[in-house]
This record gives C-alpha cells, sequence and structure tokens, in this order.
C-alpha cells in the first residue's frame, strides 16, 4: 500500500479531530460556556444546543447581606479573578421549607436546596452578542413577600429569550430578612429607613442592569419589569418610588399592588414596623443590633410577624396610593390584570354568617355589598367569598391603578382578564383560572407545568407571550396579526379576556370593583 505524504495524514486527522470536537461537549459534561465581561469580572453560561439561548444562573449582584450586612442595604460585589462559572441558580433567599399545598405543585416552588441568608444572585438568558440592544425583561417572582425564588421551574427564561429579549430574573430577601425595621436600623441608615430591604434588592439589581446589561446584548435604556402577586406589588412599589426613578421604562403587573388596603399583606408605616422589630429583638433576647445581628436565621424565623413594604422615607415616601393620586410616580407605560379565581379563602362561612359580616363590615353599604356579593344560598354565599377575596387581595387594587392611570393620560394601560380555567385531574380542577396560572402562558413556559394541555392551550401561550414581547419592545401590546388590544380607558373600561377563545371586552366584574375601591 502506497504511504500518504505526512502533510495530507496531518490534514486529515486535524479535520476529524475538528469534526469531532464540533460534536462534543465542549467541557466533558454537556455544557457549553460562552463568556462576557461584567463589572466584577468573568463570567461564563451554558449555550442550549437546541436554541442558541445561553443562561447564565447564579451572578452575584449584591455583596452577601449576612453577618454585619444583615438589614442593610446590598453592598458591592468584590472583584474576581478568572471566569466565574455561573452554571446554577444561587441559593434561595432565607424561608421556610419549600412544601406543595392546594394546586401548588413542585413546579411553582424552588428546590428545597439550597436556601441562604445569602442570595443576591440573579440570572440571564440571552441569544444576543454584545453591540445589539435587544430589549431587557426583568422578572420579580411573588410569595407573599415571604418566600420564592428565581429557580421556580415555570421562571425558566429560555423560551422567552428565544424570542428576541433578554431574560433577567432576580432573587431578594423575604419575610423577617427583607422588611424587618427597628429604630437603630433607622438610626444606622444613612437615609434614616428601615424595613424595605426587599425592594432595594430589586433596586440594586435593576442599577446592576443598567451597568452590565449591553455586554449580554441588552439595551439598558428599554427595561421592562413585571412580577407576579408580591412580585407585582413589588413593582407597583418600585413605579412608585423616587429611589428606582430611571430605572426602567415599562412596568407588567400580574395580579396585585398596593393601592389599596390588602387584608393579606398590609403596608404599614415605619413606626407601626419599628414597633414589631423591637418585639422580635426582645423575643430573641437582642439588646443590640450587633447581637440581633448574630441571632441564627432560623431562629428568626420561629417567631411570627407581617412583613411586607412599608411607607418608610425613603424608598417609600408616602403611601403608594397617595403617590399615584399626586401623580408623583415614574411615569411609564403598564400592562396589568387579574385571574378569574385566584383567591384564598381559610374556610366558608354559611350564609347567615356572610350576611352579617356584611353588615358589621360596610354597615350602610352592606346592601349595596350583597347585590355584588350575594349570599341567597349557602352554595351562592361561597361563591362570593371566592370573588370578595380575590378583589380584595389581588383585583380591586390593579383595577385602581388602571382607572387612575387612564384618568390621569400620561402613559397608556393595558389590561387583562386571565379566565382559562387550566387543565387539570380531579384533584385540581376546582381551582379553574387560579392565582399564577397564568404565568406559564405569559413565559411560553407549558412544558413545566404537568398538566394534560390541548391545542387551545398552546395557543393560547403563543398569544399572551407575543402580547408581552410587543409590550416588552415597545411599551405597546399589539402587532399585526395579532386580536387587537385597546388601551384602558374608564369610559369603556375595554379589557382583553385571555381563554380558549381570547378578545377585547368589557372588563368582567367591574361594578364589583368600582364598589371595593369607591369605598
Amino acid at each position: 500500500m502506497k504511504k500518504l505524504p505526512v502533510l495530507v495524514v496531518c490534514l486529515v486527522l486535524a479535520s476529524v479531530s475538528v469534526l469531532f470536537y464540533s460534536f462534543q461537549p465542549r467541557n466533558g459534561n454537556g455544557k457549553n460556556p460562552d463568556t462576557v465581561r461584567i463589572e466584577p469580572g468573568l463570567v461564563s453560561g451554558i449555550k442550549s444546543k437546541f436554541s442558541g439561548v445561553v443562561a447564565f444562573k447564579g451572578i452575584p449582584f449584591g455583596a452577601p447581606p449576612v453577618g454585619e450586612l444583615r438589614w442593610k442595604t446590598p453592598q458591592p460585589v468584590q472583584p474576581w479573578s478568572g471566569v466565574k462559572k455561573c452554571e446554577d441558580f444561587g441559593p434561595s433567599p432565607m424561608q421556610g421549607k419549600p412544601v406543595p399545598f392546594a394546586v401548588y405543585t413542585p413546579e411553582f416552588l424552588i428546590p428545597e436546596k439550597p436556601i441562604s441568608e445569602d442570595c443576591l444572585y440573579l440570572n440571564v438568558w440571552t441569544k444576543a452578542h454584545k453591540g445589539d440592544k435587544r430589549p431587557v425583561f426583568v422578572w420579580i417572582y411573588g410569595g407573599g413577600f415571604t418566600s420564592g425564588g428565581t429557580a421556580v421551574p415555570i421562571y425558566d427564561g429560555e423560551a422567552m429569550a428565544k424570542k428576541g429579549i433578554i431574560f433577567v430574573s432576580v432573587n431578594y430577601r423575604v419575610g423577617v430578612f427583607g422588611f424587618l425595621a427597628h429604630p437603630d436600623l433607622t438610626k444606622e441608615s444613612p437615609d434614616k429607613a428601615s424595613g424595605n430591604y426587599g425592594l432595594l434588592d430589586q433596586i440594586a439589581a435593576l442599577k446592576w442592569i443598567k451597568k452590565n446589561i449591553a455586554a449580554f446584548g441588552g439595551n439598558p435604556d428599554n427595561v421592562t419589569i413585571d412580577g407576579q402577586s408580591a412580585g407585582s406589588m413589588s413593582v407597583n412599589c418600585l413605579v412608585a418610588s423616587p429611589a428606582a426613578k430611571g430605572l426602567f421604562n415599562k412596568a407588567i403587573a400580574e395580579s396585585g399592588s398596593l393601592m389599596i388596603a390588602n387584608p393579606l399583606i398590609k403596608a404599614n408605616n415605619l413606626d407601626a414596623a419599628e414597633q414589631q422589630g423591637l418585639k422580635l429583638a426582645a423575643a430573641v433576647h437582642a439588646s443590640t443590633l450587633e447581637e440581633l445581628r448574630k441571632v441564627p436565621a432560623d431562629d428568626l424565623m420561629k417567631f411570627p410577624g407581617r412583613y411586607a413594604p412599608i411607607v418608610d422615607g425613603y424608598v417609600l415616601p408616602e403611601p403608594v396610593s397617595q403617590i399615584f393620586a399626586e401623580g408623583k410616580q415614574n411615569n411609564v407605560p403598564v400592562l396589568t390584570g387579574w385571574n378569574a379565581d385566584e383567591s384564598f379563602v381559610a374556610g366558608f362561612k354559611k350564609k347567615e354568617a356572610f350576611i352579617q359580616q356584611a353588615k358589621d363590615q360596610y354597615g350602610n353599604d352592606a346592601e349595596k355589598f350583597l347585590q355584588h356579593y350575594p349570599a341567597n344560598t349557602d352554595e351562592e354565599a361561597a361563591r362570593s367569598q371566592v370573588k370578595l377575596s380575590r378583589d380584595m387581595i389581588f383585583a380591586a387594587s390593579g383595577y385602581k391603578w388602571a382607572s387612575l392611570q387612564s384618568a390621569q393620560g400620561k402613559s397608556p394601560v393595558y389590561v387583562y382578564y386571565f379566565s382559562r380555567k387550566l387543565p387539570a385531574t380531579a384533584d385540581y380542577v376546582k381551582y379553574g383560572a387560579f392565582h399564577t396560572g397564568e404565568v406559564a402562558y405569559t413565559m411560553n413556559n407549558l412544558k413545566f407545568l404537568h398538566r394534560p394541555w390541548e391545542p387551545a392551550d398552546h395557543q393560547l401561550a403563543s398569544l399572551m407571550s407575543s402580547y408581552w414581547i410587543n409590550f416588552i419592545s415597545n411599551g405597546n401590546p399589539n402587532r399585526n396579526g395579532l386580536p387587537p388590544w385597546p388601551g384602558y380607558n374608564t369610559a369603556t373600561k375595554q379589557a382583553m379576556v385571555f381563554d380558549k377563545t381570547s378578545g377585547k371586552q368589557e372588563l368582567p366584574d367591574w361594578p364589583e370593583l368600582e364598589f371595593m375601591v369607591g369605598r
């Protein structure tokens, strides 16, 4: 056999090597990292071989808020050398063990581990290149300000990033670690405020985005914040806050705001919140901040408290509703709405008890109240209690926000009503269009939620995520080929109703909501 020239052999071997390498995992375990330089140093992520989207998970945006930094404004991250592998979610914020309940299967919950006070991490999904200027979407999770995290399965950002945006999700401190106020904390603060550390985390993440997102191909001047439940209330606070001015230019709020008093999450003033902080310090036998900061995290969580955003004089200089009424909020387009069946009723009252409660609570307005929330039978009373819970906790506050923004006429507002009863087994069918049920649709993430989906659900997810992408891109959900979604105004009250068949119509249940906000 004739021998091939050495040069030819080398070229053949080199070609085979390149071909072999191109089909192999870059680091031997299926992970294909891309590297980006941000302010503290280099970070690497993982590129999806299917979509081309690169996920950077667990990027620190603040120093660990532990020890002396517990209950302080987020501090800068220390620079690092080399490349920081950002391939896994950072720890979720400190909270109780996540346990499925009611309709909330594991797809709605953070992983059991890791959970830590060291939680100031964010995640970026991008298909862009440095130099691109793609719209940026910032996700703020719910959880009643006591739980939640970015590692929840249905919050995955790949599907939305695939549609041409930069998807960012951010952790923030919750519970006693995110919203404790105390006179000594107020005194030591340069802003003479305490209690809103969770909101300060969100603001710190937005400042990080302003500085760093261009390196991922994002436009720091085209940022949309979106939150659901407590995340929606956070969005409402950020729109109201002078401390967040200039950090975003559009807002989406899914199910909730602090425009009216919330029976589950009541925004207190600083004095009342400081008194709660003093009681906690006494309960754990801490007479100084130094001692309080040394108390183990698990011990702090043993004592009950209602921790949520407060009027602290800095992040929120006035009640949110007052800021909006006076037109002092950040002037941005808003997309907001709620779900048909989202409610949290601990136990149903019989018709007689429900009627008596109405008389006790609404006095001369009780008769009018019972017209909106009738109780002629026990079954009707139960249905009214579900609707009342939805309206008081989620819908009425969004309705007030939309109505006020429409009346002021400075920026457009778009309203939706999600009424799709999610397909479910017999165990879950009773929950209907439940709280958080819309999220998998808006993010086009049905694959992460284990339900017997129908073709109509995939069509709805495509529709809703397209509306969201349009709004994220330019502040208007409309685009040629989609059913028209009119801006909301108090005269026509037109909203987009999402269901098996979606379209614009008069906002359902608006008379009940008008009654709730008018009191």
